[in-house]
């Protein structure tokens, strides 16, 4: 560009310079062609070395704003021109220097909101990936290599390809463009997952963006939380009523001794001893209701599993890793005693109700196993519900209460029948 300048300047005044002295020789009326070729001969001489020399101070700051708005086009903003002086040429370099260090920084900033939205999206728990109208995956983030493609990058990939491999619910809902709830079921297991997917355009061309999060622990949430709302007005109604009942049959037991009449008291006792068992029951329901947070601790799990031997009767098939886990000790002991106390009442012999524990670098699984008569398919599906039972007698909090525990250790509680029967309850407690 410097060059092209450069050159023009050169001909525009050799051309103004030539035409004026031919126009001068013409005015005088000389035709002495010699004189005249000499004279422009030393005319060019001399415009070439002026426009030389005023052209070298300025051609310095022009090959330098060259450079850099070269290096504008090509996204970088780190150079700066070392200018001095105050004519116009050396503001415009100024100019430039303020416009590179606002580039700069700002380059700088999206380079970090870059980093940090990348950071948020790699460790979000909800799957995210962008297919172009070509079918073809653009980005994956990590929950979605791992939960859809064994932890292989995606990019590249056609989408329906993918999809052979995928749970048939989530391709339904992909391809019949269904947003909302739907469930994946596998091994024993249902889980609830929401899809929900965006339309833009991206370098005009049309992608789609979609979200898949994992609601089943956010659903089971919301329905304990009613449960135990619904439980913690129960108990208030009962023990309003209960209250003043109890004090009128202490009251009537006392005048029925002035009495001595034999059938008073027995009726009084009556009222007494089912009043002390709708309290006791009340109470186990408010225990569920107002289950405190956790206090996770290290402990070992060969003591721990020693602890519960202490007070029930299982087997452990298999040696348990000399490792430590966090959890609270005193709630998780809780639902291993629920649990195995299940597993001796489902009709199993007691040498076949058994406890197996396998530690890995992720997660501790605690498995009760029996060999009893395990659980129809609509016992499976409601057993963790409160208020549940198949048991004359029970009150449906025992597996209730397992499950509050696990999930608030962020862990997981499940059942299956075995085959052969029997039943096999896994907890899983995350490390």
């Amino acid at each position: 560009m410097v060059n092209t300048l450069k050159g023009r300047l050169l001909i525009t005044a050799l051309g103004a310079t030539w035409l004026s002295n031919s126009l001068l020789f013409l005015f005088l009326s000389t035709h002495d062609w010699l004189l005249l070729l000499l004279t422009l001969a030393f005319s060019s001489v001399f415009v070439i070395a002026i426009v030389q020399y005023f052209f070298t101070f300025i051609e310095n700051k022009l090959v330098a704003l060259e450079a850099g708005l070269l290096n504008f086009k090509d996204n970088e903003f780190s150079n700066s021109l070392a200018i001095t002086g105050s004519d116009e040429l050396s503001q415009l370099c100024y100019l430039y220097n303020d416009v590179a260090d606002k580039l700069r920084a700002e380059k700088q900033s999206i380079y970090q909101r870059e980093l940090l939205l990348d950071k948020v999206i790699e460790s979000s728990p909800i799957m995210m990936f962008l297919v172009d109208d070509d079918d073809y995956f653009v980005y994956s983030n990590s929950e979605t290599r791992h939960f859809l493609n064994q932890g292989k990058r995606m990019e590249g990939e056609q989408l329906t390809q993918l999809m052979k491999h995928w749970p048939e619910t989530l391709c339904q809902a992909i391809t019949e463009h269904q947003d909302g709830l739907f469930v994946i079921e596998e091994q024993d297991n249902s889980e609830t997952w929401h899809l929900s997917r965006g339309d833009f355009l991206l370098n005009n061309k049309k992608h789609q963006l979609f979200l898949l999060k994992q609601m089943t622990r956010e659903l089971n949430r919301q329905e304990v939380a009613v449960w135990k709302k619904v439980i913690r007005v129960i108990s208030h109604e009962l023990n309003n009523s209960l209250a003043p009942i109890s004090s009128v049959t202490h009251s009537g037991q006392l005048i029925a001794k002035k009495y001595q009449d034999n059938k008073l008291p027995l009726i009084f006792e009556t009222i007494k001893e089912r009043i002390d068992h709708l309290n006791s029951f009340i109470s186990g329901y408010a225990k569920f209701a107002k289950l405190p947070t956790p206090r996770l601790e290290a402990i070992n799990i060969n003591a721990f599993v020693a602890q519960l031997r202490t007070q029930l009767e299982f087997n452990v098939p298999e040696k348990i890793a000399n490792v430590e886990i966090m959890f609270d000790p005193s709630q998780l002991e809780q639902v291993m005693i629920n649990l195995i106390k299940n597993a001796q009442e489902s009709g199993s012999a007691l040498s076949q109700v058994s406890l197996e524990i396998t530690v890995t670098s992720q997660q501790a699984i605690f498995e009760v196993k029996d060999r009893g008569a395990g659980m129809s398919e609509q016992v499976l599906t409601n057993a963790l519900i409160p208020f549940y039972s198949t048991k004359q007698s029970g009150t449906g909090l025992g597996l209730a209460l397992c499950r509050e525990i696990v999930e608030a250790h962020d862990g997981k509680i499940s059942l299956h029948n075995r085959i052969g029967g029997g039943l096999a309850v896994s907890v899983v407690i995350p490390r």
